[in-house]
């Protein structure tokens, strides 16, 4: 018939029968590795998370082993994978760049995003990535009709640039010409000098004394994000969209890529293990490795996708386990990530919580961190066997699709 129009069908969310299982398995355990990493950030002043030879507490013992334990195993690792799996998300939601429709829902979900990260760093906690997120899909939504080829070239190879711009660097602080040498060592003793004692009182003080403390810290931070870490994620985006569109977050490549992926990050993991073993034994000041350690770390995206592509093989050829338990932590992973922070922030300087900021040390974070990983693991399947969404994503997407959206599922 000419002339007949027929109705276009409004941008939705993806059904649940429709999700793509391994990319939920893949961000439940992002979510999840996060927070032993920031652990420390919620335990302790950004001087003394950042610099561990600031904290109250000497890396020896069992707290050499339990911060040993984060820097090899979890330090980079999952923040990258949770940017690239961010990138996957900007194409699903958004589409190729000539879908206006899909790509209105985008702007808006990115602008709502970056609204939450405001209030989440600003009233909460200041290592927010929302913020950061939210500035980088704007940039990534552009490239979203690039090729998979073009998309995995460019990410790789400014990843890797990035990184060996930092491997420089940080091998130069410790084997670099003296000048350069003690002045990085002069500014780390100004920084400890009764800085931290004083943030963690201040800390304990209230509501009015952590608020200030957690402006400070996320003032810094922001200043770096916009300068430095925008500049990084962007390529982790790209490079995680690549991979989506080259079917490698599906399963669907060659069972030897992803041996080779978990083959190569299993010696760069060795090596960090290692290195960082000796660094920390040495203790602070020493420069065992002679600025190695810190070289090899600059890579994680290696250690990443060998994870990945771990839980990949695991979850595409048939380990059921490993879906039931990372799947529904994946799935409402915004509400997980978040609530997170309630719990930690709770427990450390919120003003209806004990305020334990600067109280705890490593091994102990550790056993904080697991406690929450248990609670997650557990309450995700149990809100989803009764509602579709989490009940952030539900208000995420009620503000981005511009329309009301069925929490509870049918009985």
């Amino acid at each position: 018939m000419t002339g007949q129009t027929w109705p276009v069908e409004a941008p939705a969310p993806v059904a649940t029968s429709a999700r793509i299982q391994t990319l939920d398995v893949l961000r439940g355990a992002a979510v999840l590795g996060i927070l032993a990493v920031n652990a420390a950030a919620f335990a302790l002043p950004m001087s003394a998370a950042m610099s561990p030879e600031q904290s109250p507490f000497p890396l020896i013992g069992a707290s050499a082993a339990a911060r040993w334990v984060v820097e090899v195993f979890f330090h980079q690792k999952f923040v990258t994978l949770f940017s690239m799996l961010f990138g996957v998300s900007i194409f699903l939601v958004g589409g190729e760049r000539g879908d206006e429709a899909r790509g209105r829902v985008l702007r808006r979900r990115l602008l709502w995003l970056g609204l939450f990260g405001l209030i989440h760093g600003l009233a909460f906690w200041y290592g927010d990535i929302l913020l950061l997120y939210a500035w980088s899909g704007l940039f990534v939504m552009l490239m979203r009709s690039m090729s998979a080829r073009s998309l995995i070239l460019f990410g790789a190879a400014a990843t890797l640039a990035l990184a060996t711009m930092q491997a420089g660097t940080m091998w130069l602080t410790v084997n670099g010409p003296s000048a350069l040498v003690d002045a990085l060592g002069d500014e780390s003793m100004a920084l400890a000098e009764g800085a931290v004692s004083a943030s963690i009182a201040a800390y304990r003080s209230g509501w009015p004394g952590a608020l200030i403390e957690n402006l400070k810290a996320w003032g810094v931070l922001q200043s770096a994000s916009l300068f430095g870490y925008v500049f990084a994620t962007v390529p982790l985006m790209m490079l995680g969209m690549g991979l989506f569109k080259a079917g490698f977050f599906h399963g669907r490549m060659p069972t030897r890529v992803y041996v080779v992926l978990i083959a190569v990050g299993a010696v760069v993991l060795a090596g960090l293990g290692l290195l960082e073993g000796r660094e920390i034994m040495a203790g602070p000041g020493v420069q065992a490795t002679h600025g190695w350690a810190e070289v090899v770390a600059s890579y994680p995206i290696f250690i990443t996708l060998a994870y990945a592509s771990g839980l990949i093989l695991l979850t595409s050829r048939g380990v059921g386990g490993v879906r039931r338990l990372f799947a529904p932590v994946g799935q409402m992973a915004f509400t997980n990530y978040l609530s997170q922070t309630l719990i930690m922030t709770t427990l450390f300087y919120m003003p209806w919580g004990p305020r334990l900021m600067g109280q705890v040390d490593y091994p102990s974070q550790w056993a904080i961190v697991v406690a929450v990983w248990a609670l997650q693991l557990m309450w995700s399947p149990l809100w989803l066997s009764r509602f579709r969404m989490g009940p952030l994503e539900w208000l995420w997407r009620r503000l981005s699709y511009g329309h009301d959206l069925p929490l509870r599922r049918a009985a």
